[in-house]
């Protein structure tokens, strides 16, 4: 069984059934899918390097990226219609229970001067946004293999009855958030 599931099951649902008062375990939230999305700058010409960003999103979540296209042409963003802006991996199930377990555990430990996710990362539903400068920190990554650096964002999409039910499962689940005293 993956370790993230276990977890779950045996340490967080207890304590998140007695904390809230709920009946049963399918009153939990749970999260449903994890989505990774990477911006392209609209400088970005060379094919190579579209399929070299697509590549180390691949290694990163072990599934291939879909590109993303400009639906119109904005000249200020020298963006034209059709042209690649983006690539985005959305996880479910299996994938997406072992990227949450690699990304709690090894991902965020190796971020330089790591101190903890702010709660500010949380919209009105629960969902919570990480945003990461580069692909370094994934252990995947050889950082000598890299030809530019992107940086990511990553939206878990947790499905719970309040923002205060979400904001504590995934904080039982094992997201390093810190408290709200100290300040980045």
């Amino acid at each position: 069984m993956i370790r993230f599931t276990d977890k779950v099951q045996k340490e967080v649902a207890p304590i998140f059934q007695k904390n809230f008062g709920l009946k049963n375990r399918f009153m939990l939230p749970k999260i449903t899918k994890v989505v990774l999305n990477v911006g392209l700058r609209s400088d970005l010409k060379d094919p190579r390097l579209v399929d070299s960003f697509a590549a180390d999103l691949a290694a990163i979540t072990g599934q291939r990226p879909v590109k993303t296209l400009a639906r119109k042409s904005i000249s200020s963003f020298k963006v034209r219609q059709g042209q690649i802006v983006g690539l985005a991996v959305t996880l479910r199930g299996r994938r997406m229970y072992e990227f949450l377990d690699k990304l709690f555990n090894v991902t965020l430990a190796r971020v330089r001067d790591f101190r903890g996710l702010s709660e500010s990362g949380f919209d009105l539903q629960g969902n919570y946004s990480i945003g990461l400068r580069d692909q370094i920190a994934f252990p995947e990554i050889s950082p000598d293999s890299v030809l530019h650096l992107f940086g990511l964002q990553v939206t878990i999409n947790v499905q719970a009855k309040s923002k205060q039910m979400a904001v504590e499962f995934l904080r039982l689940a094992g997201l390093p958030l810190r408290s709200g005293k100290e300040k980045q």
